[in-house]
């Protein structure tokens, strides 16, 4: 009897194994073909979707895609919504209202939400869960349910190379200068001049570059060094392969 419970039980783990691997399979394949490209855009018709970009599967909620122009070699990832307008077939007018430029990534379950304007430029970044809005609740009527009152709209801009930490909210006129950065679980408003970090909530001015003293206050780590141009991908691989030194780093 041990001898047939132990054929019963390898039996069943080799199914599991078998079955775990074609879920993993298909769902690979599933989100291959699920992918929205230029050349496969699927159900949704963006005003433009550019050469290279990919908005992974499963997307998060996308509507008002006429007014939703996206730039080249885009990376958005898995569940993020993004949205023109307060409701679907709404008609916007003839231009654009969400913009993104060239190279832009916007993190895992991210949410861009364009009532307004709202415009990002080249090469930002977006890490997980970041959440833009051109639209913030009113509540002037004590006596109104505030999810019942006329929101209040402002239109964003996000300038180009900026880096918007995991959980960061970028809130209605936030106007952001070039190469900002915005730490994990910032809430930002108002106008932060270029090269800045900023931190908090709300969000402050934590560090900025000056073009005679540099970073201030000075950055606590050195700057990363460079690849050298001259390196190859094999010259990298062989390069981590080697033993640590004789007494550590």
């Amino acid at each position: 009897m041990p001898k047939n419970r132990n054929t019963f039980s390898s039996l069943t783990a080799r199914r599991r194994k078998v079955t775990s691997r074609a879920v993993h399979a298909a769902w690979r394949w599933v989100q291959r073909q699920g992918a929205v490209t230029a050349e496969r855009p699927g159900r949704l018709r963006f005003r433009a979707i550019g050469h290279g970009t990919r908005l992974a599967f499963p997307q998060g909620t996308v509507f008002g895609e006429p007014w939703i122009e996206i730039g080249d070699h885009c990376i958005v990832a898995e569940q993020v919504t993004l949205t023109a307008g307060l409701m679907p077939d709404l008609d916007l007018g003839p231009d654009p209202i969400l913009t993104l430029g060239n190279g832009v990534v916007l993190g895992r379950g991210s949410h861009v939400i364009a009532d307004t304007t709202v415009t990002i430029g080249d090469d930002c970044y977006f890490g997980p869960y970041v959440y833009i809005t051109s639209t913030n609740h009113s509540y002037d009527d004590p006596e109104q349910p505030v999810g019942k009152q006329w929101p209040r709209m402002e239109p964003v801009h996000i300038g180009p190379g900026c880096w918007i930490g995991t959980n960061a909210v970028v809130l209605p006129g936030t106007r952001l200068g070039r190469n900002v950065v915005v730490a994990a679980g910032a809430v930002v408003r108002g106008e932060v001049p270029d090269h800045c970090v900023v931190a908090g909530t709300p969000a402050r001015v934590v560090r900025r570059w000056d073009a005679e003293q540099g970073w201030q206050p000075p950055l606590r780590t050195p700057a990363p060094v460079p690849i050298p141009e001259h390196m190859t991908p094999e010259a990298l691989v062989a390069l981590a392969e080697l033993p640590d030194p004789p007494g550590g780093c």
